[in-house]
């Protein structure tokens, strides 16, 4: 338990540059505190006792604004950056050093039975505020933009953003653990705004071609 304390708070260290001292850490951080109450959770949980891993959930819920279901399996070196109002599913599984911001949602689609939740590979980020719905893959070093809405399977190395989450770049296999690439949200490219720029220069030279060939049939009269 102290080993994986310990790695935790390196972790917030690496990830939060906010972050000053263990103390703080320690006595400040609910995306911490989530986690390893979850841990704990998910401990009883797997040894089939009843109703006590669903109440440390929800106690952590209340005191953090993060909610795990005990059954949710969870990689190692995972962050939760400020984390109020996180929802991570039943059947969820999240691999290694990923990281998720506040607003975030692993949830399901229905009320299907058997696995329903995301499978979240390594090295994933997940921007503040975006839904992963159903079960699908985000594969290993995607990046999901903030608002976004995911409901289809993610290959690995993307960036996706939008309603419904469009894939608008693909990372090579050697960059996709690199801790310097994730998101950059005033970076993201807008597809629906490059559509409409496109839409917008090719009416522009439809209304040329039309110009010119009411002005070339006038001359010729």
């Amino acid at each position: 338990m102290l080993r994986t304390i310990r790695e935790q708070i390196e972790t917030v260290f690496r990830e939060d540059p906010a972050a000053r001292s263990t103390l703080e850490i320690l006595l400040c951080y609910p995306g911490l505190h989530a986690i390893l109450l979850h841990r704990l959770s998910h401990r009883l949980y797997r040894w089939a006792i009843p109703l006590l891993p669903r109440l440390i959930s929800q106690f952590s819920r209340w005191i953090t604004g993060i909610e795990i279901h005990p059954g949710a399996r969870i990689g190692r070196r995972f962050f939760i950056d400020h984390g109020m109002g996180v929802v991570i599913g039943e059947t969820t599984e999240i691999g290694d050093d990923v990281l998720l911001y506040q607003g975030v949602t692993l949830g399901g689609t229905g009320k299907e039975c058997g696995k329903r939740h995301p499978t979240v590979g390594n090295h994933v980020v997940i921007g503040t505020g975006a839904k992963v719905l159903g079960n699908i893959v985000i594969g290993d070093g995607s990046r999901i933009g903030a608002g976004s809405v995911v409901v289809h399977p993610v290959p690995p190395g993307s960036t996706v953003v939008g309603i419904p989450g469009k894939v608008v770049r693909r990372r090579a296999e050697a960059d996709r653990t690199e801790s310097d690439d994730d998101l950059e949200h005033g970076k993201l490219p807008d597809p629906e705004g490059q559509a409409i720029a496109e839409l917008r220069d090719r009416v522009g030279k439809l209304e040329q071609l039309v110009r010119a060939l009411t002005e070339s049939s006038t001359l010729t009269k």
